[in-house]
């Protein structure tokens, strides 16, 4: 049989098509770019001075020291002959791509920051930035945690990411007041003795 002259063949086939070109290209294509993070939507992302200062200080330093080190090893495999067979030039252009991209995803971040006014956060209850001492009812135990955003929480320094369940549960909340919060471990019962910046 000659597909080529069966016509009603032809045209399935070109409305397949036609069909699978626009679920590429019109709104498929682009909702899987976002999924998978190829593409992403400008998203605003809070921190405070130190963080954003640190955020700079890393970009300063991949583009000051680690691109002009990449760029030399390429150089360098690239003296050694036939590029084709070189372990070496491959390594370092794999690394090279890998550093440009963290390069423009922390350029995409720092381009996006908002910085955190403590001087607008009220004191009277727990928000981003607030030093928070509560106390454990179970078994009386005290805590001190300051809430930050997730990028900057480090519970060995007592900093606490907003979006942990523990933060969850505070936020909000006023001196006195107890909060219920559920943790891998069970429910624990808070109280909030104080609430302070730093």
């Amino acid at each position: 049989m000659d597909i080529g002259s069966d016509s009603g063949f032809l045209n399935i086939l070109n409305l397949r098509i036609s069909n699978l070109y626009r679920t590429f290209f019109k709104g498929s294509f682009l909702s899987f770019m976002k999924r998978t993070k190829i593409i992403t939507m400008s998203e605003v992302r809070y921190y405070t001075e130190e963080g954003l200062r640190k955020l700079k200080d890393e970009l300063e330093l991949l583009i000051t020291v680690e691109r002009p080190g990449i760029s030399l090893q390429i150089a360098e495999a690239r003296d050694k002959g036939d590029l084709s067979e070189n372990a070496e030039y491959d390594a370092a252009k794999n690394a090279q791509g890998m550093l440009e991209l963290k390069i423009a995803k922390l350029q995409e971040v720092i381009s996006n920051v908002r910085v955190i006014d403590e001087s607008k956060l009220d004191n009277t209850k727990v928000l981003i930035l607030s030093k928070v001492k509560i106390k454990n009812l179970k078994n009386n135990a005290e805590m001190c945690y300051t809430l930050v955003p997730e990028k900057e929480a480090d519970l060995k320094e007592g900093r606490l990411s907003v979006s942990s369940p523990i933060a969850k549960g505070l936020l909000g909340k006023s001196v006195g007041e107890q909060t219920v919060i559920s943790v891998p471990a069970g429910d624990l019962t808070f109280e909030i003795l104080d609430i302070s910046r730093d």
